[in-house]
């Protein structure tokens, strides 16, 4: 699984520094539902009104990878990931100091979602397409996913105990501090490698390449499906502690509830890989998400204890970001890589426009309801729907037309 990355030189370290920048990153992200209760009780602002920063943060983490991903295209990642690492750090900074809900959405909803969504899948995942041979993308996206995942599995339970022993202003300054340790790590993921990679795939431009694959019933599928992957997630990383209150637990359930998640992904991400060498990455796509479904169903039916919770998280945790890899691998051979961090930020834009409504109905839900009944139902509707669109997906490269 792993010879296409140990036999070429370079190849390996650009992926771990890629993984590891990941891990700083999502880790940070994917722990700010542990945030909620606690400033809720000390800013007195509402649970809606935090979820509505935290869903403004999910969806400007995707409007920010398109566009991210195009400038890293056009001038290289470096300066794209330097510059999105400090302000993601500034914005968790000046967190404490919001004390209105506006203040709220400029700190968590703009700041730190446009720096981690600079310095997240798209960019990453381009750089490192862009160094890496044909036979190694696969396996190299599966190992930089799980980075983001092994990062959630760090991040969720030292996040945790930093709240529970410092308080969650410290807490967030801390985690500014934390985001900063990644950029050392820029430097070995955009140094140029020894012998550079061909890559076959024409450069049309990346005005012609938007509009040709937002043509494509292939691409725009994928889209879909990624909008109910994002909606699925956000839901669950934003107010699964929330749930974990409902049913009287204490809070150390949902924080290693994500850390299990994150550690299940690991081998999931790895797995889908691993995958994408191996099957149509349409079916994998399906099969993750008609599993949810059917997680989603039976954690329904069970009782809701500790055990259920942690059996619930590592059933998720195996595709919860094994999705990407496969995703960006269709993006890939449709498109080619020349404009894959483009292409592959249009996708987690979708994704984040689901997961918009994930984070913020999910807080209108427990407001008005009291429970997240109803999102449970619609969260299980839409990973059937979104197993079913991924069928009809045609994998073949596109045929793009002669320049006039």
């Amino acid at each position: 699984m792993f010879r296409a990355l140990l036999n070429q030189p370079g190849v390996l370290a650009t992926t771990l520094a890629a993984a590891g920048i990941l891990a700083v990153t999502m880790g940070a992200r994917q722990s700010m539902g542990l945030f909620i209760s606690p400033m809720n009780t000390s800013t007195g602002l509402g649970i809606a009104t935090i979820s509505f920063a935290l869903a403004v943060a999910q969806f400007v983490w995707g409007a920010a990878q398109p566009v991210a991903g195009a400038i890293a295209d056009r001038f290289g990642p470096r300066p794209v990931l330097i510059g999105g690492l400090f302000i993601m750090a500034l914005g968790s900074a000046l967190t404490p100091f919001m004390t209105s809900g506006l203040g709220m959405v400029f700190a968590i909803g703009l700041l730190t979602a446009i720096g981690s969504g600079s310095s997240s899948f798209s960019v990453l995942m381009g750089a490192a397409a862009q160094r890496l041979p044909l036979e190694a993308r696969g396996t190299a996206s599966g190992v930089i996913n799980a980075g983001g995942s092994f990062g959630q599995f760090v991040f969720a339970p030292i996040v945790q105990k930093l709240i529970q022993g410092f308080g969650w202003m410290n807490a967030m300054w801390a985690l500014a501090l934390m985001t900063l340790a990644a950029l050392p790590l820029i430097g070995r993921l955009t140094r140029p490698i020894e012998q550079p990679v061909k890559h076959a795939e024409a450069d049309h431009g990346v005005l012609r390449t938007i509009g040709n694959a937002m043509q494509d019933r292939s691409y725009l599928l994928l889209h879909a499906g990624f909008f109910t992957c994002g909606f699925h997630i956000a839901f669950l990383v934003t107010h699964l502690p929330g749930e974990v209150d409902l049913c009287g637990l204490p809070p150390s359930v949902a924080s290693w509830s994500l850390a299990i998640i994150g550690l299940a992904n690991i081998f999931g991400s790895l797995y889908a890989g691993s995958c994408v060498a191996k099957y149509r990455s349409k079916y994998v796509l399906a099969a993750m998400y008609g599993s949810r479904a059917l997680l989603i169903a039976l954690y329904l039916m069970a009782p809701r204890t500790e055990l259920t919770f942690y059996l619930f998280a590592a059933g998720l945790g195996f595709t919860w970001l094994a999705t990407v890899p496969p995703t960006a691998a269709i993006v890939g051979k449709l498109f080619g890589v020349r404009y894959l961090a483009t292409l592959f930020g249009l996708t987690l834009l979708s994704h984040q426009v689901g997961g918009f409504f994930g984070a913020y109905l999910g807080g209108l839900a427990i407001t008005r309801f009291g429970d997240f009944g109803w999102m449970w139902y619609a969260d299980m509707a839409l990973a059937a729907f979104a197993a079913v669109i991924n069928l009809p997906i045609r994998e073949a490269p596109v045929v793009r037309p002669a320049a006039a």
